[in-house]
């Protein structure tokens, strides 16, 4: 398990844990949280990457996802943002879609509107809701499988987590 304190570190434009070095692994881990808008946190990913020189391969964005139902995850390498604008930032800013996806589902339970019907407007709306009480359980249990993972991804590779959770 990971200890330590985020702090906000501005030239990032992020709330950053520090970097604790993983022996098993031989490599460092950086939790970023951006503080940019949604929409623009390519801004902080790209900060970021080239700052520690990460490859691309080794990003693992973890983010909602409308088109899963709410509680399901999939994992997935590269690819479009498939309308998400945070991804689509990411992908913009990095100029390369190779990094890995965590997806976490908010569709469906979480509305009474139909997906396709949903407007722009809505949409946004949509996200920014609170989960209401029948529906945290399954929040919270998507997250402990999100942790999961990630531990998945940073021990036995992408495709493990993808065997696993797809």
């Amino acid at each position: 398990m990971v200890h330590g304190s985020w702090f906000m570190e501005e030239k990032f434009k992020s709330e950053i844990l520090k970097i604790h070095e993983l022996p098993a692994m031989n490599s460092e881990l950086i939790l970023v949280k951006p503080q940019t808008h949604m929409n623009a946190s390519g801004i902080a990913v790209s900060k970021i990457a080239k700052y520690f020189k990460v490859p691309f391969s080794d990003i693992v964005i973890i983010h909602d996802e409308l088109d899963l139902p709410l509680g399901k995850i999939k994992v997935r390498v590269g690819g479009s943002a498939a309308g998400h604008r945070g991804v689509e930032s990411i992908i913009e800013a990095l100029g390369d879609d190779k990094f890995t996806r965590v997806r976490l589902g908010i569709g469906t339970l979480h509305s009474q509107r139909s997906e396709r019907d949903r407007q722009r407007a809505d949409t946004e709306r949509f996200v920014l809701e609170l989960f209401e009480a029948v529906e945290k359980p399954k929040v919270k249990h998507m997250i402990k499988q999100a942790v999961e993972a990630l531990e998945i991804i940073l021990d036995k590779g992408e495709e493990s987590a993808q065997n696993q959770f797809n």
